[in-house]
């Protein structure tokens, strides 16, 4: 069974989400993200996406106070990212609660850095974030398209230890019309050890469902649920 990942984005301590990254998207949900991941508890979800929307404009680590909260107060297993560039800001992402944390920009910007990451904390605790579009790596909140095309990019990192990743479709993302599910087809054919979370577009149920089907194993979704295109009562029904 796919494992039901919800996201948490967070601008000024708030619940938010961005349509295709873009800040001038926003919509806030909610003023309380404990009460947000307390209700995602209480419908059977385990682990939570928590992103640092204001740490990712910052290039730092910003909002680990709600990090905190919510590691505190919930059960919930949680994997935190948005502006993680130094070991300083993944100390303190671990010491606020946090299971395992997604490095996305610095994978391509930096790699020295994240491959010792890899070494230093071990891969259980580092997920790869691949943002995408038309099979390209996208980097620094999705503003900066480079030349890594996806399949090497992954198979270097596989190499390196590398067993989880975050793939978001760029394209997919916050706009609730589908999910690539034959790109995350491809990629689970090409690297069948890979825990691979899928990200962006799940839009209802039935986009959930075919990412079962295809074998998928996570899949992390937001704003079908902000936007009540999934009820908390849909997820209670599929985690029991």
């Amino acid at each position: 069974m796919i494992q039901l990942i919800p996201a948490i984005d967070i601008i000024d301590g708030k619940c938010v989400r961005l349509s295709q990254g873009d800040y001038a998207k926003k919509t806030v949900y909610n003023e309380n993200p404990l009460e947000v991941a307390k209700m995602f508890q209480d419908s059977g979800i385990t682990r939570l996406h928590l992103v640092d929307l204001d740490g990712a404009k910052a290039q730092h680590i910003v909002n680990h106070k709600v990090l905190y909260t919510i590691a505190t107060h919930t059960n919930l297993v949680i994997d935190f990212g948005g502006g993680l560039k130094t070991d300083e800001d993944l100390n303190i992402a671990f010491e606020n609660g946090a299971s395992m944390i997604t490095g996305g920009s610095i994978a391509v910007k930096n790699p020295t850095v994240f491959e010792s990451w890899i070494q230093k904390f071990g891969n259980e605790k580092i997920i790869l974030g691949a943002d995408v579009h038309d099979k390209k790596i996208a980097v620094s909140g999705w503003v900066e398209s480079t030349e890594y095309d996806l399949f090497p990019f992954l198979e270097s990192y596989t190499t390196k230890g590398i067993n989880k990743v975050i793939c978001t479709d760029i394209a997919k993302d916050g706009m609730l019309q589908g999910t690539s599910v034959d790109l995350y087809k491809e990629i689970i054919m090409q690297f069948p050890e890979l825990f691979l979370i899928a990200s962006g577009g799940v839009s209802a149920m039935s986009d959930i469902y075919a990412l079962d089907e295809a074998g998928i194993p996570a899949v992390i979704f937001g704003k079908a649920i902000y936007e009540g295109k999934i009820s908390l009562q849909e997820i209670a029904r599929y985690n029991q």
